[in-house]
C-alpha cells in the first residue's frame, strides 16, 4: 500500500503556504513546539489518496485548525461552545462556592492567606479570583477563609519571603481599608498580574529583588532522568541577592535556586555538545550541581562568578 499526499497546506491560505515552509532547529524543545501551538495556532490543509496498485482507494479531506482556546476565541471561533462550558461551570461552582449570581471566576489556583490575629498563621485554601472580589475558600470544612471586594483594593505588589526551610517564596501583597494582607498561590505571578489588571489596569509590580536582574536569557538545563539526562530549555535568571534561578517553560517553581552565597564553584566544561555548541558551565552548589548552556557563556560565567565570589576554571573535559 502506498500514500500520495496531493495537497498539503499548513497555512491559512495558498498565498501564505510559502512563508510557513517546515524549519528544522535542534535547539527547539517540545514546550517551544506547545508554546507555538497554543500562542499562534496551526492551520491544516489535506487532501490525502490512499492507493493500492495504482489504484485509488481511500481519499481523506482534511480541513482543521489546531490552536489553544484563547487564539480560537481571539479568531471568533468556538464562541458557542466556550459559553455554554462556561455556563455550566458556573452553574457547577456556584454549588460548592458562595458565588453572587452576576459573578464569575476569572482565576482559580491552589493558595492561602496569611492570619495575623489572634497569632500569626497560615491558613491554606482555594483563591479565586473572580468579577467582584478575591476570595480564599476551604471546602472541607466549608469556610470562607478571607475575601476583599475589588473595588476596595487600592495596592497589589508581589514580594519575597523566606520560608521556614530558607527558601525565597514570592507572596501576592493585596493593600485595603482594612489593611494589607500577604496571600500564597501556585503561581503568584500568574495571579498578581491578573488582580492587577482587574483592580488597576496594569501588571503587578515585580519585588525589588526580581527587578534588579544582571541576567535573564533563554537557558538550556541539562536534567539527569531514570532512563539519562536531556537538556531542557527555559530561562536562567540572575540577580546579585537572589543567585542563580532556572525555570523551565511549564515548571510551577524554578527546578535550579542557588543563592550566591550558596554556590561553590563555577566551571566552564569544553567538548560536550549543548544545544548552542560545546561549552557547558557547571555550577556546583553545597548540595547541588548545575549544568547549564547559554549562548554568551563567557558572559554568564564571569557575572556568575562576581555574584558568589568563586573562581571561574575554564575546563577542556568532555563532561564532569
Amino acid at each position: 500500500m502506498t500514500e500520495r499526499v496531493l495537497t498539503t497546506r499548513t497555512g491559512p491560505d495558498r498565498e501564505a503556504s510559502s512563508a510557513m515552509e517546515p524549519t528544522r532547529d535542534p535547539r527547539v524543545t517540545l514546550p517551544d513546539l506547545l508554546d507555538v501551538l497554543l500562542d499562534k495556532g496551526v492551520y491544516l490543509d489535506l487532501d490525502l489518496i490512499v492507493t493500492v496498485a495504482d489504484i485509488p482507494l481511500i481519499g481523506v479531506s482534511l480541513r482543521a485548525m489546531v490552536a489553544g482556546m484563547e487564539t480560537m476565541l481571539e479568531r471568533g471561533m468556538m464562541l458557542d461552545w466556550d459559553e455554554q462550558t462556561r455556563e455550566w461551570a458556573r452553574r457547577s461552582l456556584s454549588r460548592r462556592v458562595p458565588l453572587a449570581d452576576d459573578e464569575d471566576v476569572v482565576a482559580r489556583m491552589a493558595g492561602g492567606h496569611r492570619q495575623e490575629e489572634p497569632y500569626v498563621t497560615w491558613r491554606p485554601g482555594i483563591v479565586y479570583l473572580t468579577t467582584r472580589r478575591v476570595m480564599v475558600w476551604r471546602a472541607d470544612p466549608r469556610e470562607l477563609l478571607w475575601q476583599a471586594p475589588l473595588d476596595q483594593i487600592t495596592e497589589v505588589a508581589l514580594e519575597s519571603e523566606r520560608s521556614i526551610g530558607g527558601d525565597e517564596r514570592t507572596r501576592v501583597a493585596v493593600t485595603t481599608p482594612a489593611g494589607r494582607t500577604l496571600l500564597s498561590a501556585a503561581t503568584p505571578e500568574r495571579l498578581g498580574a491578573q488582580l492587577r489588571e482587574a483592580v488597576l489596569g496594569g501588571p503587578a509590580a515585580v519585588p525589588e529583588s526580581r527587578a534588579e536582574a544582571l541576567l535573564q536569557a533563554r537557558v538550556w538545563y541539562l536534567e539527569d532522568l531514570a532512563g539519562g539526562s536531556v537538556w531542557r530549555g527555559g530561562t536562567g535568571t540572575l540577580h546579585r541577592t537572589d543567585g542563580l534561578t532556572w525555570k523551565g517553560v511549564r515548571d510551577a517553581r524554578p527546578a535550579v535556586r542557588l543563592r550566591p552565597e550558596q554556590v561553590r564553584s563555577v566551571d566552564v566544561v569544553r567538548g560536550r555538545r549543548t544545544p548552542v555548541g560545546r561549552e557547558m558551565l557547571v555550577v556546583r552548589g553545597d548540595a547541588t550541581t548545575a549544568r547549564l548552556a547559554t549562548e554568551d557563556t563567557a558572559r554568564w560565567a564571569e557575572a556568575l562568578s562576581d555574584v558568589a565570589g568563586a573562581g571561574t576554571l575554564p575546563g577542556t573535559g568532555g563532561g564532569t
